[in-house]
C-alpha cells in the first residue's frame, strides 16, 4: 500500500515526517503539495481527508491520520525494522513521549505564536512576548540536554526528529547563542550530521527561512 503525504516543504512538521521516512527507509511515498500561504487546504476535497484542515496529513489505504506527532509514532510503530526510534520498554519510550508533548505543547506553540501573524498576517517583526517564548523553549531545551547527547535516551529518537524540525525553525527566528546554549549548539550539530536530518530537514528548513526573510521585509 502506497502511503500519500499532503505537506508544504517549509512546514516543521512535515519535515519531522520527512525525517522520520528517511530514518525509516519507507519506500514507495506519494507526496501531494498543498500551499497554506494560497489557502491549498482549505479545498472540499482536502477538508474530506482532514476536517482540521492541517499538514502533514497522512494517508495509509483508507486511513487518514494528521498531527505530526501521531504520525511519525504510527510510522514507527507499523514500519520500523527495530524499536531504536520509539523504544518498546514503557520507562524509554515514556521519556520519547514527554518530549514529543514538549515539543507539541511549548515548543511549537512559541513558532507558531511568531510566524502566523508574519506568514497570515501583516506582521513584520517579532514582539517582545513571541521572542520571549522563543527564549523560554531555549531555556528548557538547553536544561533537558544537561549532561545527555539526545533528548530521551543515548542515541537518536523520535524525540530528537520532531523537537529539532522545531528548534532549527525557532532558530531562524531568533539564532541560538552558543554561549548561552552551548547544550542546544552541540546537540542542533550532532542532529545535522545524521543522514536523515540532511535529507529530510535541511532543504525545507532552508526554504523556511528564505520564506520567512521575504515576509519580514515586506512594505505596506
Amino acid at each position: 500500500m502506497v502511503l500519500t503525504l499532503y505537506k508544504m516543504d517549509a512546514s516543521p512538521p512535515v519535515r519531522a515526517v520527512y525525517m522520520t521516512i528517511e530514518a525509516l527507509k519507507i519506500p514507495n511515498v506519494d507526496y501531494r503539495d498543498l500551499n497554506l500561504l494560497a489557502d491549498e487546504h482549505l479545498t472540499e476535497e482536502f477538508l474530506k481527508i482532514n476536517p482540521q484542515h492541517t499538514i502533514p496529513t497522512l494517508t495509509d489505504g483508507d486511513f487518514n491520520i494528521w498531527d505530526s506527532h501521531t504520525i511519525i509514532t504510527y510510522l514507527a510503530n507499523k514500519y520500523g525494522k527495530d524499536n531504536s526510534l520509539y523504544p518498546t520498554d514503557p520507562v524509554k519510550r515514556a521519556r520519547v513521549d514527554v518530549m514529543l508533548h514538549f515539543d507539541s505543547g511549548t515548543l511549537y506553540p512559541a513558532l507558531r505564536f511568531n510566524d502566523e501573524p508574519i506568514f497570515f498576517g501583516t506582521a513584520t517583526s517579532f514582539t517582545p512576548e513571541g521572542v520571549a517564548k522563543i527564549k523560554a523553549a531555549y531555556d528548557f531545551t538547553e536544561s533537558f540536554l544537561n549532561g545527555v547527547q539526545w533528548l530521551a535516551g543515548d542515541e537518536p529518537t523520535l524525540a530528537d526528529i520532531s523537537c529539532v524540525a522545531t528548534i532549527s525553525s525557532l532558530n531562524e527566528m531568533i539564532p541560538i547563542d552558543a554561549k548561552e546554549y552551548p547544550n542546544i549548539t552541540a546537540w542542533l550539530a550532532r542532529c545535522s550530521k545524521l543522514d536523515y536530518y540532511q535529507k529530510g530537514n535541511t532543504p525545507g528548513l532552508q526554504e523556511f527561512g528564505v520564506l520567512l526573510k521575504q515576509f519580514l521585509a515586506r512594505k505596506f
